[in-house]
């Protein structure tokens, strides 16, 4: 589908009229894909009027907008009513409407608009900052907390409630890509272990992640993983690497796990690498299976894990995902869906524009001029412009001197 909706200039040298920014934004998930997803996960079954892209338009205008309630979210659409059509929009939703959609439509539509959007993006994106050529990923979850009472289903601790998003973010692009959502108390490591990651690539992950079998699957994989060693681990180290004991790197090891510790028998060997922190001084203890890779890229790696803590913090501020519209599981999961589908939508736009964008930026931005009819790339790059006027009609223009005085 096309990015932009236009007709013709009605002058040479003026600027065609376009859609709105919110409806060309839309127009980068492609409406055949959206409604395949539409008929394999059955989600307008006994539907009456109310279209599941009718659906995804309002969670959109929810996560760009900012709005905090079915009723902003409604009355937000209702007062620019003339404007839907390029939306794909009759109308505005009612609020029971939207309620109800939310809470018995199926979320996984909502995962497979992602995976459309995220397919999108990653065409666009650059490769991360490293030398090597191996797909770099950082695996990690933040917990969403939930007031107890009103989501039951959610519990947590005894008077809080709670879902966890796991993610397992792409360094290219910095993208977000397996994303499952659970309960708040399942463990991290319960998830890592249901991973299918391509042989070759790396995985950042902090020491919560920590599990021996684990780490011999990925090794035999041929999965590369950094994360943190534990304190209480015993090893013993089968050879010492010539490191200087000044600078970045104190000690370089491979070392062997003992087996009753481990509780299995563990045949791989695994390298140990002491990290000096300058500014905490303290010393990092990291642990790895990348044997062919210096000290310095595996401590650079580790500390490259910090951008999936950016990434919590960047979309928990500039979208809609510590509040909720709705109350059910369902409801919440499609929230949280179409926040994640938000983001490769407008890291897209990031990458495509010529400025360099931060993405609170952007998104304020976009708050203000959703449903302007501007250009969306002639935006990008001149956002702050005045937007040029359209020629008068020219069969409305007349001249008051040319008429001729009556008697």
């Amino acid at each position: 589908m096309k990015n932009e909706t236009s007709v013709p200039a009605r002058a040479a040298g003026h600027q065609p009229r376009c859609a709105s920014l919110f409806s060309q934004i839309l127009n980068l998930i492609d409406r055949r894909e959206f409604d395949a997803a539409v008929a394999r996960t059955g989600a307008e079954k006994r539907s009456k009027g109310f279209s599941c892209w009718d659906q995804f338009v309002a969670m959109c205008f929810c996560q760009l907008a900012q709005a905090k309630s079915l009723r902003e979210i409604t009355q937000g659409l209702a007062c620019c009513e003339g404007r839907l059509r390029h939306l794909g929009l009759q109308e505005a939703p009612a609020r029971s409407t939207l309620s109800y959609a939310n809470r018995v439509r199926p979320a996984a539509l909502y995962e497979e608009v992602f995976q459309l959007a995220l397919a999108r993006c990653q065409a666009a994106s650059p490769q991360h900052k490293f030398r090597f050529k191996n797909k770099l990923l950082s695996l990690d979850s933040t917990v969403l907390e939930l007031c107890a009472s009103m989501f039951d289903w959610a519990r947590f601790r005894r008077a809080k409630g709670a879902v966890k998003l796991h993610l397992l973010l792409d360094h290219d692009g910095y993208l977000p890509g397996y994303a499952p959502i659970t309960e708040g108390a399942v463990a991290d490591v319960s998830v890592a272990q249901q991973l299918i990651l391509p042989p070759g690539s790396i995985v950042a992950m902090d020491r919560g992640y920590n599990d021996y079998r684990l780490f011999e699957v990925w090794s035999e994989q041929k999965v590369g993983f950094v994360t943190r060693l534990k304190t209480n681990a015993e090893y013993f180290v089968t050879k010492e690497r010539s490191q200087a004991a000044t600078g970045l790197i104190r000690r370089d090891e491979l070392i062997e796990f003992q087996c009753l510790t481990a509780g299995r028998t563990i045949w791989q060997t695994y390298r140990r690498v002491e990290v000096w922190l300058e500014d905490k001084q303290a010393t990092l203890v990291l642990l790895t299976n990348l044997l062919d890779l210096s000290a310095v890229t595996i401590a650079n790696i580790y500390k490259e894990r910090w951008q999936i803590e950016l990434f919590f913090k960047a979309l928990k501020q500039n979208l809609r995902i510590k509040t909720f519209v709705g109350t059910s599981a369902n409801a919440v999961h499609i929230q949280i869906w179409t926040a994640l589908i938000a983001i490769p939508l407008l890291k897209y736009l990031q990458f495509k524009s010529r400025c360099a964008w931060a993405l609170s930026h952007l998104v304020a931005l976009l708050r203000w001029n959703l449903f302007s009819y501007r250009d969306l790339w002639t935006w990008l790059e001149h956002p702050l412009d005045t937007p040029p006027q359209l020629p008068p009609d020219p069969q409305l223009s007349f001249d008051l001197d040319s008429i001729p005085a009556t008697s």
